[in-house]
């Protein structure tokens, strides 16, 4: 309805208090709802994207809506020891971090100790996703099965053929999010691992969505095109793909749903002090792997990278 000039000013103010109304939320939203499965993006330091993505989950709760929320900072393995948390202090988010997250995980729990609180405290299943570093370097050296077994390969899909497209655009990623530091020979070892974190947190939404499930993972993992996505199976046609990005990153928008835009976080070049590009050589991998999306968050990369040749 169009608001009308007024002059006298009592009406005139009651028209413009009318028009002032806060704005709907964005169109995506009204999908979290009923058995959805979400994959909501983000970079890993950006503090507004953050901020954004739990105010829509908080309107989302108000509204009825009870999802499990699957989390990419939680390695798979501690699971037990989240419910052991919230058995002990149910609302009380710095105990599941303490107990659960690796000491040496490098995630900002700042960022995440929100979101952690709000699950807790609207008693929303809390689920570790994610496939652990250790894993993770384990697959680069040995392949899928260094870690699972015939039966978990077949049950996460990983012994199916990848498709050429999603393997060539992985290695792009490895290239681009290491900052073009890792050989060549390297991409499609470190591309398999990706693959796997892929495929690991797509099972973990699929045994808890059935009232609707959360991704909380980096905007690489939720893309449509090469993500957490391609591995749901028939669940793929009740998700929805939201990237929070930032002005002036390459992430093409076209790999999600909806995206959501916010101003780029002040840092320096992640790359400047690695060097040159022809200084590459391969990792040992005598310590574990980590992402290069928790150090480098301006890159598009989501992929593991060996902290044997980048500090952080």
């Amino acid at each position: 309805m169009r608001c009308l000039t007024i002059l006298l000013a009592p009406l005139l103010a009651l028209v413009l208090a009318a028009c002032a109304t806060a704005p709907a939320p964005a169109g995506w939203q009204a999908r979290l709802r009923g058995d959805t499965i979400a994959l909501l993006g983000e970079v890993h330091d950006n503090a507004r994207q953050h901020r954004l993505r739990l105010a829509a989950l908080e309107r989302a709760v108000a509204a009825g809506w009870r999802p499990a929320i699957v989390m990419e900072q939680f390695d798979r393995e501690s699971q037990g020891d989240i419910e052991r948390a919230r058995r002990e202090r149910p609302r009380d988010a710095q105990h599941v971090i303490d107990l659960a997250a690796s000491g040496a995980s490098g995630w900002n729990w700042s960022f995440y100790r929100p979101v952690v609180a709000f699950a807790l405290a609207h008693d929303l299943p809390l689920i570790a996703g994610n496939l652990s570093n250790a894993d993770a370097a384990r697959i680069v050296r040995g392949g899928y099965a260094a870690v699972f077994d015939p039966a978990t390969i077949a049950a996460l899909g990983l012994d199916r053929p990848v498709d050429a497209r999603l393997e060539a655009a992985q290695e792009r990623e490895i290239d681009d999010g290491h900052c073009h530091a890792l050989p060549p020979t390297m991409w499609p070892r470190m591309a398999r691992a990706q693959l796997a974190r892929d495929a690991v947190m797509a099972a973990a939404l699929r045994r808890h969505a059935q009232g609707g499930a959360v991704l909380l993972a980096g905007n690489g993992h939720v893309r449509r095109d090469i993500g957490v996505p391609r591995w749901l199976g028939a669940d793929a046609e009740r998700a929805l793909s939201i990237g929070f990005l930032e002005e002036g990153g390459s992430t093409p928008t076209t790999a999600f749903d909806a995206v959501v835009r916010t101003a780029a976080e002040a840092r320096s070049d992640p790359c400047a002090r690695l060097g040159p590009a022809p200084h590459r050589r391969e990792p040992s991998f005598n310590r574990p792997l980590v992402q290069p999306s928790r150090r480098v968050s301006a890159a598009s990369s989501h992929s593991p990278v060996a902290s044997s040749w980048r500090t952080t």
